[in-house]
């Protein structure tokens, strides 16, 4: 991809970081993105990590957070509102985390959000040298080690994943 492209690509160009892109086809109204985009990889659904915001409760009110948890497994909210420091969580609405973010479901990567959410990534991510992410659209996956992830974005490392 040329230098550039889209905002996740910009940020980590920005901050420096070693990673890799990659593009593979998908398709139209296809569901289960992180399970597609790790067959189209050839990699372990447990080494591709789906991006998800949600609504945390706290005594100050509501703000929105992400959860970065395997393809393979789910977000647990409990365990996220608890690492996020909050009272309780619930998935936010579709609309608002595409608008919070600026990526389409499916393609909303951690990385060149427009409002910078805080993010949580499960404690999974430290068994792989690289982990891949959306990189800001359906069909494009970034690889980078997971410690350059929680660098950039200032992420808590915590057990917020569970197995379906």
């Amino acid at each position: 991809m040329a230098k550039g492209g889209t905002p996740a690509i910009v940020m980590l160009e920005a901050a420096g970081v070693a990673f890799t892109v990659t593009e593979f086809g998908h398709e139209p109204g296809e569901r289960n993105y992180g399970l597609v985009a790790a067959e189209a990889l050839g990699v372990d659904p447990d080494r591709v990590f789906k991006t998800l915001v949600a609504n945390l409760h706290t005594e100050r009110g509501v703000e929105q957070v992400v959860g970065i948890v395997p393809v393979s497994g789910q977000l647990s909210l409990r365990e996220l509102a608890t690492a996020m420091g909050g009272k309780r969580a619930e998935m936010c609405p579709v609309d608002l985390a595409q608008r919070l973010t600026g990526y389409v479901v499916g393609g909303i990567s951690p990385f060149g959000q427009k409002k910078r959410l805080r993010t949580a990534i499960d404690e999974t991510c430290v068994l792989w040298d690289t982990i891949y992410v959306s990189g800001g659209k359906r069909g494009l996956d970034i690889e980078l080690a997971p410690e350059a992830l929680v660098a950039v974005l200032d992420a808590v490392v915590a057990p917020i994943g569970s197995d379906r």
